[in-house]
């Protein structure tokens, strides 16, 4: 699983950790609805979650059409704004959990959150 947090919001640590938070649950529910044998061997694997950070949603949407195109599971955090953002404000696009190498060719150019 990757976790892509969009980098112009510059959310706080706290904020940016509850967002990937909520798109690795998102992804890992997702996961046992659609493909439990994906599931499975996710978690047999260690759970692996890796944070990285794209500039902007544009950058973000971009890496998702490329996901969705190689059958890579996505999924969108949209903030309910209680806090830092605005409602739907977009924050974490989750990956996976899928293959490191399907993964890391969409996002192996990212820096580190």
């Amino acid at each position: 699983m990757v976790l892509v947090v969009r980098g112009e919001l510059r959310l706080t640590a706290g904020k940016a950790a509850v967002q990937v938070a909520h798109a690795a649950v998102l992804l890992a529910l997702s996961a046992r609805a659609r493909e439990r044998s994906t599931l499975a061997r996710w978690e047999a694997e260690g759970q692996k979650k890796i944070a990285v950070v794209a500039e902007s949603l544009a950058e973000m949407q971009g890496i998702e059409r490329k996901a969705r195109s190689l059958g890579v599971p996505t999924v969108f955090v949209e903030d309910a704004g209680l806090t830092e953002v605005p409602p739907g404000t977009r924050t974490v696009l989750g990956l996976g959990p899928a293959r490191a190498s399907e993964i890391d060719r969409l996002t192996g150019s990212l820096p580190l959150l």
